[in-house]
């Protein structure tokens, strides 16, 4: 495995990916990796603390950190002695046919959580691993490239196995498929986007492109459509005022109601009731008297 060595404590920017790379710490001295992609790195000796923001943790010997791409974090080394770190780094939009846009856009869900790092034990299995896969030199070439990438994947351990990586973009509409069929249409509003993606093993990004797909619109307008169609039956078949039906039917405002139901329908919710409503009874023009007259099933009724 090929080692690039650092000699002041700083990483490049531009380092390249998926090779093995060194920093030495003197004692009290830090590091600031500022790296443009994802990083794993383990404390090849020596102890520290790994410093980000209020958070202080200690890191010990054989101790694996997996961070986001310029996370704003330091490692400091102990005053007593000092430290050699050893790390690779992980850029996936440079990986364009090896990760999947889904996996792309699970790794940028991940990042995007506030300074996301997750430190891992020496004792744990990807630790270890780390461990003998930095003590290998053999050039750096792809089975080496290849099993970095492997260790950096399993870094994230149940996040990854839950996420949308984990089954293709054909099994996610049928998964998406499966549950429109099976579920009312009024359940779209009790449940979140954001858990339907978590149902669905997916990132939110991902289900909104396979949503429309699937569906022909978009989450948000399925329920708005969903939701219509319930306040077009309350209308229908209940006495209840037209703001009582817009609540009911899950609208926050009745101005909201009547400008949606107005755009869909070509007709304000109260029109549209007076023409459905009483067994086809409608407003005909008034006669030359003032007095209105009724419809009824085709007959007009009045004193003549």
């Amino acid at each position: 495995m090929k080692i690039v060595a650092e000699t002041n404590g700083r990483s490049h920017p531009y380092a390249p990916q998926l090779q093995i790379q060194a920093c030495s710490l003197a004692p009290g001295k830090e590091w600031a990796p500022q790296l443009s992609g994802w990083s794993l790195t383990q404390v090849g000796s020596g102890t520290g603390y790994w410093l980000q923001g209020p958070a202080r943790t200690e890191l010990e010997t054989g101790t694996v950190v997996l961070a986001a791409a310029d996370v704003s974090a330091r490692v400091l080394a102990s005053s007593l002695n000092g430290m050699s770190l050893k790390y690779f780094i992980v850029t996936p939009e440079r990986l364009a046919g090896l990760i999947t846009q889904g996996e792309q856009d699970f790794f940028r869900q991940v990042a995007g959580r506030r300074e996301f790092h997750r430190v891992v034990e020496p004792e744990d299995p990807i630790a270890l691993k780390m461990k003998e896969v930095c003590a290998t030199s053999n050039g750096g070439g792809l089975l080496s490239r290849l099993t970095l990438l492997q260790l950096w994947v399993e870094a994230f351990g149940r996040e990854w196995h839950h996420s949308q990586a984990d089954a293709s973009p054909v099994d996610v509409k049928e998964r998406l498929r499966v549950f429109l069929q099976e579920t009312p249409p009024e359940a779209l509003l009790e449940i979140g986007f954001e858990v339907l993606a978590r149902t669905l093993h997916c990132t939110p990004r991902h289900l909104s492109r396979v949503f429309y797909e699937v569906a022909g619109t978009s989450f948000r307008e399925k329920r708005a459509e969903i939701r219509l169609s319930r306040a077009r039956e309350l209308l229908a078949t209940s006495q209840s005022k037209v703001v009582d039906v817009a609540f009911k039917s899950g609208f926050k405002s009745l101005s909201l109601f009547n400008r949606m139901f107005t755009q869909r329908f070509g007709i304000s919710p109260g029109r549209w009731r007076q023409k459905n409503e009483n067994g086809g009874v409608k407003d005909v023009s008034k006669p030359r008297n003032g007095k209105k007259r009724l419809a009824i099933n085709g007959r007009r009724s009045g004193r003549r």
